[in-house]
């Protein structure tokens, strides 16, 4: 091999070295636990369509009511509050989940500055009747029927990372304000 054949190769060894690196830390951070490119490809429909409610305020805009105080457990974190769009219960599609799920407590990761009290969007959720019928599945997960009864229900945590998975129904980072 002569030594211009042999730069090339090396150049485009470490191109491709390069690119790779740059592709593993571009990755979301829950990539590594659901590696399906279709997944995020429908996931990334989800955030399109819900990124737009980021805070509380914008909620009622898109047809959400809030519905309860900040749910938790006390061994498996919390939810947060729920805004819930009626006309979106029964839906399977990635667009149109049934509630949107907020959260206190929050520093701007660029600013270093306190949300001032104001909620964030942290998760979305889906939720369909149980009317005997198997558990739907979305995003390749199946719904959990023990959260609420009488529905089948999926949480997204694409706002907010989840050390409990993408798809858990709660996070061990959300804290609910002790009454």
């Amino acid at each position: 091999m002569s030594p211009r054949s042999l730069q090339g190769a090396v150049k485009a060894a470490a191109a491709t070295a390069t690119a790779a690196a740059f592709a593993l830390t571009a990755a979301p951070a829950h990539a590594a636990s659901y590696p399906d490119p279709s997944v995020w490809t429908q996931l990334s429909k989800t955030t399109q369509a819900t990124s737009k409610y980021g805070y509380e305020g914008f909620a009622a805009a898109g047809g959400y009511a809030r519905t309860d105080t900040c749910v938790a457990d006390p061994t498996s974190g919390g939810m947060g509050y729920h805004y819930v769009n009626p006309a979106n219960i029964g839906s399977v599609d990635p667009q149109k989940p049934a509630a949107l799920v907020y959260a206190d407590g929050f520093t701007n990761e660029y600013t270093g500055t306190s949300s001032g009290g104001a909620r964030k969007l942290v998760a979305v959720e889906w939720v369909v009747k149980d009317s005997g019928q198997a558990a739907p599945t979305l995003f390749g997960q199946t719904f959990q029927k023990d959260q609420l009864p009488g529905y089948f229900t999926l949480h997204a945590w694409l706002y907010k990372p989840n050390s409990a998975g993408l798809f858990a129904a709660w996070n061990p980072e959300v804290v609910c304000p002790t009454v």
